[in-house]
């Protein structure tokens, strides 16, 4: 019956996952240079992606059959997806009704946000590298910024709060943009979340020591804002926060660092992720993959579901192993994994 746990998401690590990433689409119209070539990716068949009925029931059995509390959307660029406001919406009907975010680079939410806020969306994070115009058009290959700052201020009149801005500061590309992206959130009320990157790009383009470290970037921030750490506990979510003092000229508020790189966060881990294809993935850095596309065509039913699923995240790994001398990185990238 509707609301009945019978199993629940227990890794080998005793980890239990209430957190679900749902992919909804590869495609993306930017080309972030972190996340792919500037030609762009090969996008996997249409009729390989789940439809919106599979996806529906996927996110049906995660919540009603193993606990899942918790689900955001990502891409690719999800608000590409047509059916999303349908999905959102399936999702909202459930019993107990998880809370609903969404990933997104915030082009055309403007035109869209009220009728995902109808649907159920809860809240939403959103992508911008750089409040630079030049060099967000450099780092997304395409000149959109003013389309992005529309979404976010139209996901904040729509109440899907806090709104969650997300950059990746990237060495001798945004480096610049640390202190005005704090205190452009900060004025408005935005939460802002810096992210190590991550080897999730084109291969072979990520070099640690290139990479700028959380510990760079709260140096960036304490030239400028006073700094104290948050009152309350992380938990299993990824980033950091930090409380910043308001001053004369700057209201206070809170930003987060996601160190995943430096500061790795899996031994707290509560995530399980669900490709547009219908594959299970236990990390982003996953080199295995478990269909349940094959068990939604084939006549499977939700049992065959519940199996799968839980057999693969049984199998977890206690790291993503990106320090790990024999690292690998996996062979889809961020866009066809799901942020």
């Amino acid at each position: 019956m509707p609301g009945t746990i019978r199993s629940m998401l227990v890794d080998g690590y005793g980890r239990t996952a209430r957190d679900l990433r749902v992919s909804l689409t590869d495609r993306c119209n930017l080309r972030c240079t972190y996340c792919m070539p500037a030609e762009g990716l090969q996008w996997q068949p249409v009729e390989q992606t789940l439809t919106d009925d599979e996806m529906a029931r996927v996110i049906k059995v995660a919540v009603e059959r193993l606990g899942v509390t918790r689900i955001r959307f990502t891409g690719g660029e999800p608000l590409l997806r047509p059916g999303l406001e349908r999905i959102v919406a399936a999702a909202a009907s459930l019993t107990p009704r998880p809370e609903l975010a969404l990933t997104t680079n915030g082009l055309g939410l403007d035109k869209r946000v009220d009728a995902l806020a109808a649907a159920g969306l809860d809240r939403v994070n959103i992508s911008l590298d750089s409040l630079d115009r030049e060099r967000y058009a450099r780092l997304a290959r395409r000149d959109r910024l003013p389309d992005v700052l529309k979404g976010i201020e139209a996901a904040h009149r729509a109440g899907l709060l806090p709104v969650k801005v997300n950059a990746v500061i990237m060495r001798g590309v945004n480096e610049p943009d640390i202190v005005p992206l704090a205190q452009f959130c900060l004025e408005r009320g935005y939460e802002l979340r810096f992210i190590e990157q991550m080897p999730l790009g084109p291969k072979g383009e990520w070099d640690r020591e290139a990479m700028v470290t959380a510990e760079e970037i709260l140096g960036a921030l304490q030239e400028r804002f006073s700094l104290s750490a948050a009152e309350e506990p992380r938990g299993a979510a990824p980033a950091q926060l930090w409380r910043v003092a308001a001053d004369a000229t700057q209201p206070g508020g809170r930003v987060g660092v996601i160190a995943s790189v430096t500061h790795p966060f899996c031994g707290d881990c509560d995530r399980t992720r669900v490709t547009s294809d219908g594959q299970v993935r236990t990390c982003l850095f996953s080199r295995t993959e478990t269909d349940l596309r094959a068990i939604l065509r084939g006549g499977g039913s939700d049992e065959d579901l519940v199996a799968a699923w839980t057999g693969a995240h049984r199998a977890k790994p206690r790291a993503h192993g990106i320090d790990d001398v024999d690292f690998v990185q996996p062979d889809r990238t961020m866009s066809a994994i799901g942020g």
